[in-house]
């Protein structure tokens, strides 16, 4: 048995952080995600072999022998030993993979430059939980842990509205296209930031339900807004309390002081994306800041 799936990336527009206590987010998908080429041959030897490819050329290659949980052979042992992990996790969930005497040809391709925080590890997952018929959000969570809005963007293959409490998790697929959206731009901050590092700065903070019900109001009222007017005082707003609330400095302040337009990080704080609005000159003012990879929503978003 053969065949190909495929996962797309995602931005987080609003609620970063806040999302991990119930914020109301929206999220969009990218054009570019990750693929994922299995195929199960029946030859009594119960091996896995793990091929995994950034924008096409090979960077790790596992043999897994997954009777004993050994890895055979593998040129990066480290990154073998989390997809080790990971196809373990799926064994748990699943009532069939990793259970019989099959070898498994497992090939991944990232699309995208494994620095641009688009969703490596939650496109993967995703792909994975497909492939096996499991929950991908359980495999997450044994896996990796987060918020989940990520794989919820992989699995929909939409925008969507997401929102999570320790007991309740709310998707629901949006058809987010705002009529002003040939003048927002994403620029990449040139490096990956740790997602992990500020969920810990972010959780080290006590929270309010007022700070949560902020945010869900501003994901509203994105949804809602015609007007790129409002839509900068929005994102302007919502980067002001982030930033009183955690502590440091917007991406504006640390980068782009006098740029005469609203920018708002994406996620993780301090790295991978940001989202702001043409201006006369926009090119140059962000080129001569030193960050060259700039982009349209329609080159960037599906």
């Amino acid at each position: 048995m053969a065949g190909t799936l495929f996962s797309p990336g995602k931005l987080l527009l609003t609620s970063e952080y806040v999302v991990l206590d119930g914020a109301l987010a929206l999220a969009v998908p990218t054009k570019w995600g990750q693929e994922f080429f299995f195929e199960e041959t029946q030859d009594g030897f119960s091996t896995v072999f793990w091929e995994a490819y950034h924008q096409d050329i090979l960077w790790l290659k596992a043999e897994i022998n997954y009777k004993t949980w050994e890895i055979t052979s593998s040129n990066l042992p480290q990154a073998a030993a989390f997809i080790l992990k990971v196809l373990q996790n799926v064994q748990k969930l699943s009532g069939d993979k990793f259970r019989s005497a099959s070898s498994y040809h497992l090939k991944t391709n990232l699309q995208f430059p494994a620095d641009y925080g688009l969703g490596s590890s939650s496109t993967l997952m995703n792909n994975l939980a497909e492939w096996a018929g499991i929950d991908a959000f359980k495999l997450n969570e044994l896996s990796l842990g987060g918020s989940g809005y990520d794989i919820a963007v992989a699995k929909e293959k939409s925008a969507i509205l997401y929102w999570k409490t320790d007991d309740e998790r709310l998707i629901k697929a949006v058809d987010f296209n705002p009529v002003f959206k040939d003048e927002l731009i994403y620029i990449h901050l040139n490096q990956k930031q740790d997602s992990r590092e500020g969920i810990e700065m972010y959780r080290s903070n006590p929270k309010s339900s007022d700070l949560i019900e902020a945010f869900s109001w501003i994901t509203e009222e994105v949804m809602k807004c015609q007007d790129l007017e409002y839509f900068s005082q929005l994102m302007e707003v919502h980067e002001r309390k982030l930033s009183n609330f955690l502590g440091i400095k917007t991406v504006k302040e640390k980068y782009f002081e006098n740029c005469p337009v609203f920018v708002k990080s994406l996620g993780a704080w301090g790295g991978d994306f940001v989202m702001s609005t043409k201006f006369t000159g926009f090119e140059d003012y962000f080129s001569g800041k030193g960050f060259h990879r700039l982009f349209s929503w329609d080159d960037l978003i599906s």
